[in-house]
């Protein structure tokens, strides 16, 4: 299995052009933070705000629009009871699943996502919409770049493959058969390519064992993918980005918060950009 190193990130994350402006770095739609679940979209919106996306659009709650507006003001937020269908076609990346549940509601709303996406636009399926995916056995669409970011057990359910299954060879066979790229989160997280070479990370640890890590995680990759080429060598980049933050901070943090990666997320992209440091992130 193929390591993801810095050097494939250096390669991403390019310098901005002195003549870009915010529609430059990609519209990002984050679909979630129903029931009891605000944090999860905080979190994963956090993350493509600080990771650098430029127009960033939260569908939420109702109740959850105050939080997020407090928290995030770069973000604009929206109720899902808004009609946010107008703005679907004109994002570059949509995000579904951080704190989505499995309601009838959030099931209808990822239903009309997966009708209503196009081939141009790329899609980050995560938690509450992997478990949907499985349990009501919809079909993934047609898109530039389908994602999809399941621990273990989310990723038993999709693929039908025990945990204790869960080999290279038969996670790569579901991959190709699914045409989506997947994202096995674990220790050292695996990530699929359909009929591509499996690669793996070799950083992070168990100070990113908290709730909210896997939000964060979604967010950044759907920043990468609409701010960068909407390719999994962008996916790689931010799957590695998410875990090597966590390590720098590890020393002095017995838990890393997935707040914090985000907040470290501008000054490791930059000195990654400068490459002004032999230790890229240190």
């Amino acid at each position: 299995m193929q390591i993801i190193a810095e050097s494939l990130v250096k390669n991403v994350i390019t310098p901005r052009p002195v003549d870009s402006y915010k529609g430059t770095y990609g519209r990002v739609m984050l679909i979630g933070g129903f029931e009891h679940y605000h944090g999860a979209i905080i979190l994963a919106s956090k993350a493509a705000v600080y990771g650098g996306s430029g127009l960033v659009t939260v569908v939420t709650a109702p109740q959850a629009i105050v939080p997020i507006n407090t928290q995030l003001p770069e973000a604009m937020v929206l109720s899902y009871q808004d009609n946010y269908q107008a703005l679907l076609a004109s994002q570059d990346v949509i995000v579904i699943g951080p704190g989505l549940g499995t309601s009838t509601t959030a099931l209808t709303i990822l239903q009309a996502v997966l009708a209503q996406i196009t081939p141009q636009q790329s899609l980050v399926l995560d938690g509450s919409a992997l478990t949907l995916l499985a349990s009501e056995h919809l079909t993934l669409p047609t898109t530039r770049i389908t994602v999809l970011t399941p621990h273990q057990m989310e990723w038993q359910r999709i693929s039908g493959i025990k945990i204790a299954d869960q080999t290279p060879a038969a996670n790569q066979a579901v991959t190709d058969q699914l045409k989506a790229v997947v994202i096995v989160k674990k220790h050292h997280s695996e990530l699929y390519t359909p009929h591509a070479p499996a690669q793996k990370i070799l950083v992070g640890g168990p100070y990113q064992a908290t709730g909210g890590m896997g939000d964060t995680l979604a967010g950044l990759v759907g920043c990468f993918l609409g701010q960068f080429n909407a390719t999994p060598t962008s996916v790689a980049a931010a799957l590695y980005l998410h875990s090597a933050i966590a390590d720098t901070l590890a020393p002095t943090h017995y838990v890393v918060l997935p707040s914090q990666i985000s907040e470290h997320l501008p000054a490791a992209m930059a000195r990654l950009t400068m490459q002004t440091s032999s230790n890229g992130l240190a």
